[in-house]
């Protein structure tokens, strides 16, 4: 398993990690296959989404952070619930295919950490299982 850590800088974000994942493909045996990407964090996420247009991860963020806001009727204790409740959304994990040592994305297609409780070191987890 290869671990990639990131620095965020603001309470929320999404930060494109396309070129980390794809950086750490190159490996025997890793030409053809799969690449699970997984955030072990309850506050953050993972997603695939259009990478060309950075508005794009902002409109989505900005939705969530309206649809989602940082203060609320919320029950847990620590104030972070709007963080937890977005990272539900989006989910932990993304499952990507892997061919001649490049990612099978769409033409505007990237991956995205989501971090939703920041700033924060964290950490992304890829498992590759080759064909």
């Amino acid at each position: 398993m290869l671990t990639l850590t990131l620095n965020t800088t603001r309470r929320t974000e999404f930060l494109d990690i396309t070129q980390e994942v794809e950086r750490a493909l190159p490996r025997p045996g890793m030409e053809d296959g799969l690449v699970f990407i997984y955030v072990p964090h309850t506050t953050a996420g993972v997603t695939i989404n259009e990478g060309a247009d950075p508005s794009v991860a902002e409109d989505i963020l900005g939705a969530l952070n309206r649809l989602i806001p940082l203060q609320g009727d919320y029950r847990h204790l620590e104030g972070n619930s709007a963080a937890h409740i977005k990272a539900g959304l989006l989910g932990s994990s993304v499952l990507v295919a892997v061919e001649k040592g490049r990612l099978v994305l769409g033409t505007w297609q990237a991956i995205f950490f989501c971090e939703f409780d920041g700033p924060r070191t964290r950490k992304v987890l890829l498992k590759t299982v080759g064909a």
